[in-house]
């Protein structure tokens, strides 16, 4: 052998495979981060050092991203986001779609909403698109009334008749599950209350169905990066791993009725 081919040789052995490419994702508790954890060996035998950092509330992972301080982020439905960067300036965009929850109205104290007394008090996320389709559940179920044509933008100012005479308690999303016992009602996310270990994710009094795929969480990066081929592969990769899919029902308590794969739809 020659020289430099065996100088070549020993260099290609020392040196070993490429530096991965670092992404870090930044995810909520429960199926989101699970099912993302869940593909960070895949990620890694592609290239991809899949950094998953947890947030505990929905305000922090978009900061993250816009700063540079996320690649990606993996928590939030379209209309949650177009909320967002309407009210902050936002220079972020969704990449790729992930799973649709299917959220309900709970309660731990009735078994129907004709059970629910006067002076009922209500959990509500208190972020708006969030509130918007726990009041229309509420609308859906009889309890409230809410103005014509206000959908899932509405707020607690959209209310116009409230026969019950029932208050409401708004709660930072990923903690509903916590205060679900403290209240008579609450909207529920069954992820989190899954990941909470609280109580059945299957026992809402009226769900919101899983349908509107607009409500699907998505993969949003910041719009600089969004062609970037890592990120794009990181969605592939979710998109098409059976260890992510088998996270995702786990995630879910293997119940198809509190989820789908939105990105099949």
């Amino acid at each position: 052998m020659k020289l430099t081919a065996l100088l070549s040789a020993l260099l290609l052995a020392v040196a070993g495979p490429a530096l991965a490419e670092t992404v870090k994702i930044g995810v909520v508790p429960g199926v989101y981060g699970d099912s993302v954890a869940a593909l960070v060996p895949e990620a890694k035998a592609a290239g991809i050092d899949l950094q998953v950092i947890e947030f505990s509330d929905w305000t922090t992972p978009n900061e993250a991203l816009q700063a540079g301080d996320l690649d990606l982020n993996y928590f939030q439905h379209v209309p949650f986001l177009n909320n967002a960067i309407k009210q902050k300036g936002y220079n972020i965009t969704p990449i790729g779609v992930g799973t649709l929850a299917n959220i309900g109205i709970y309660s731990l104290k009735h078994k129907d909403f004709a059970s629910v007394p006067q002076g009922a008090t209500v959990a509500i996320a208190n972020d708006p698109v969030n509130q918007g389709r726990g009041l229309l559940l509420l609308a859906k179920g009889g309890l409230i009334k809410l103005k014509d044509g206000v959908g899932f933008l509405g707020t607690l100012d959209d209310i116009v008749d409230n026969p019950k005479k029932v208050t409401f308690k708004e709660v930072e999303g990923p903690q509903l599950a916590r205060v679900t016992g403290d209240v008579d009602l609450a909207l529920g996310y069954p992820h989190f209350i899954i990941a909470a270990k609280t109580f059945d994710p299957g026992s809402a009094l009226i769900f919101s169905g899983i349908d509107d795929k607009q409500f699907a969480i998505v993969f949003a990066a910041n719009k600089a990066k969004a062609d970037n081929p890592a990120l794009k592969k990181v969605v592939e990769l979710y998109q098409t791993s059976k260890t992510v899919r088998e996270a995702i029902a786990k995630g879910f308590a293997n119940n198809p009725k509190l989820y789908t794969i939105a990105w099949e739809k």
